[in-house]
Parts: C-alpha cells; structure tokens; sequence
C-alpha cells in the first residue's frame, strides 16, 4: 500500500464555502477508483480547532501503485493543478492500518507527527511506534512512515475534538470519504 497527501495552504481569508462546494459536486468521482482504499478530503479553517490556516488536504491510501500512476498521470490529478497549481505530493508507507468502513461515520481526522530516531536496529520498530503514540479511545487509525525523511505520522478517526485537546497535533475536518 501506499499513501498520499497534498497540503494546499489557502489565504486566510479564502471562502471555504468553494472547497466544501467543490467536494459537494466532486467527491464522488474517486469513489470505487482503481487501487483506491480511500479518499478523505479534508480542511483546516484558521481559528477553528486551533488551525492557523485555511488548507485543503485530501489523503490518499492505495492499495497499489497502478491506480496512483492512474491518478496522477492519466489526467485526475490535472484538475489540483488547473485550481491550485503545482503541488508536491508526499509518499508514504502505511505501517498499522486498524481501519474500516466505518471511518465515513467520523467527522474529524487527528494527526500527530514523529521521528525515526537513527538506532543500531529497526527490528520491533512497529510496536515501538504504537506504544508511544496517543491511545485514544474507540478510535480506528493508521500510521504512515516515509523513510526519506525517517519520520511517521498516525492519524485518528474522531468525532469528538475534546478526545484530542489536550495533545500536540492537527485536527482536520472530513468533507468526505471516498472509497
């Protein structure tokens, strides 16, 4: 598998009403696109849920690179391009993937960010990074690691901001959830 995301930072003063009015009439056409475990198209607004920007950041997990390829190359991703112009696509890794399709029930997603310190061996490195990340609750997640950078990120499925108040992260409001 492999996962995506674009973050498109917008002016602070940008009506968000035309991303939520863009997801509206466009979400629906990645639904059941090749490779495509899910689409979560995702804001921030400044001053809500402690954002200090407007943003648009859909994330992307693939079940295989074809429909990545797809994506970007076949003329899909043209249309981030015409509206938004040249944007750089992170890549990363799933390395625990506890969701389902009940993510569509949730209305926020929580992420937190951490480093892939260098160490003699990377041998349990994945229940290292889940016993030190947030346990929050009735939650389902994923964590992605990008070893260009050694760095991971998990991201929460959440309905309830107040779960994640009190933590170091980002909370995006989910527009939808393609799949």
């Amino acid at each position: 598998m492999i996962a995506t995301q674009y973050k498109i930072a917008l002016p602070s003063d940008y009506n968000m009403e035309i991303i939520r009015d863009r997801v509206r009439n466009n979400g629906h056409k990645t639904d059941g696109f090749e490779d495509l475990k899910f689409k979560l198209y995702l804001i921030t607004e400044k001053g809500i849920n402690q954002n200090l920007q407007n943003s648009y950041c859909p994330i992307y997990l693939w079940k295989g690179s074809n429909g990545l390829n797809k994506f970007l190359f076949n003329g899909y991703y043209d249309n981030i391009l015409n509206s938004f112009g040249w944007q750089n696509v992170n890549i990363g890794v799933p390395l625990i993937d506890k969701t389902t399709s009940r993510i569509k029930e949730n209305k926020y997603l929580f992420q937190t960010k951490g480093d892939i310190k260098p160490q003699e061996s990377l041998n349990n490195l994945k229940d290292k990074i889940e016993e030190s990340i947030p346990a929050i609750a009735d939650t389902e997640y994923i964590v992605i690691y990008n070893p260009d950078k050694w760095k991971y990120e998990a991201f929460y499925f959440i309905n309830d901001v107040d779960q994640v108040k009190e933590l170091d992260g980002e909370i995006y409001q989910i527009l939808y959830v393609s799949q």
